[in-house]
């Protein structure tokens, strides 16, 4: 399958550099040797500043609070411009995990933790851990609470953090201004081992789209505060990754109907909330679905298969042992899920 780059006719890059100094500039490059220049000179978006809001300052707290709303309202409309370049991206993830790899997450800031808080929550609502997908922050999981002094601007530790990718995964760096050397460094790596890389940026001009497999850049225009890029730029990198990783979760089948069906009961509240699953998708009564999920050891997807195929519990776990998901194994058993 040939790769393909995103990369715009007539893309703008930092000053100094051009698509093949983006992509292949040494690895070892430090915070102390990157030309602080090329930053200033960054052409980017987020940079810019917005003429609708250089008297917010001036203005009464409801005219502020009115500005930053009517800033959101277009985010949702610029990632569905890049809607077809999210679906190459899924189908990169899904094919890489269907073949033993994982998907990964790299970035620094704001962006880096937006992929550390969409990986972290795959494991409570679709049973999925570092075994499918991992992210990596510039600075480690203590970056996640406070800001680590030049981790973003680190090469090598964006290569070192991703030091066990292989051929069959997929690399997604995050990065608003579309620059970050940390995330270079991962990109680096991620072609140098022969994986698939996607990139995620707030910039139409991102250097780093140079090279990469798919890039999804999402021209979220000036900040409300000038490269304040937690506010648009991150609301469009969050909904690509709530969209991204949700796809996938479906095409793996994490998913029965519109119903997370490997939930993890950590809390009272879970617990409900997988008999009243079991309810929603049979229409049997509660305390019938909550005996046969005690039966299965609390196992949504066994549960289901159960009461839909009217098998027990080994039966159940056979059928489900290909990893195809709930219709597949109920289909197997001679059953038809309803739709």
């Amino acid at each position: 399958m040939s790769r393909t780059s995103h990369v715009p006719a007539g893309r703008r890059y930092s000053a100094g550099q051009d698509a093949g100094q983006s992509a292949g500039q040494s690895a070892g490059q430090s915070a102390g040797q990157d030309d602080w220049r090329a930053v200033v000179q960054l052409v980017s978006p987020t940079e810019e500043r917005n003429p609708r809001t250089a008297d917010i300052d001036l203005l009464p707290t409801g005219d502020v609070v009115r500005l930053i709303l009517d800033e959101d309202a277009g985010v949702a409309s610029v990632v569905r411009g890049e809607r077809f370049r999210i679906t190459r991206a899924v189908e990169l993830a899904v094919d890489a995990i269907h073949a033993g790899g994982r998907v990964h997450y790299a970035g620094a800031g704001t962006s880096g933790r937006l992929g550390m808080l969409d990986a972290v929550e795959l494991l409570p609502t679709y049973g999925v851990g570092e075994e499918w997908l991992d992210a990596h922050l510039a600075g480690g999981t203590s970056a996640m609470v406070r800001s680590i002094e030049g981790a973003e601007d680190d090469v090598e530790a964006g290569r070192r953090d991703l030091d066990d990718v292989g051929p069959r995964d997929v690399v997604v760096g995050l990065a608003a201004s579309g620059r970050t050397p940390y995330v270079r460094g991962a990109l680096d790596l991620a072609r140098e081992r022969d994986a698939r890389t996607v990139l995620v940026s707030a910039n139409p001009s991102a250097p780093l789209a140079a090279g990469v497999d798919v890039a999804i850049l999402l021209d979220t225009g000036p900040e409300v505060i000038t490269g304040s890029t937690r506010m648009k730029a991150a609301s469009a990198q969050k909904i690509v990754l709530n969209t991204f990783s949700t796809s996938v979760m479906v095409r793996l089948g994490k998913t029965y109907s519109n119903l997370m069906v490997d939930v993890r009961a950590t809390n009272a509240k879970l617990r409900a909330r997988l008999v009243r699953l079991l309810t929603q998708a049979t229409g049997l009564d509660a305390d019938a679905c909550a005996g046969v999920l005690a039966e299965a050891g609390g196992e949504v997807q066994v549960a289901l298969v159960m009461l839909l195929a009217g098998v027990d519990v080994v039966d159940a776990r056979t059928a489900l042992g290909d990893g195809r998901g709930v219709r597949a194994a109920v289909e197997r058993l001679g059953g038809v899920p309803p739709r």
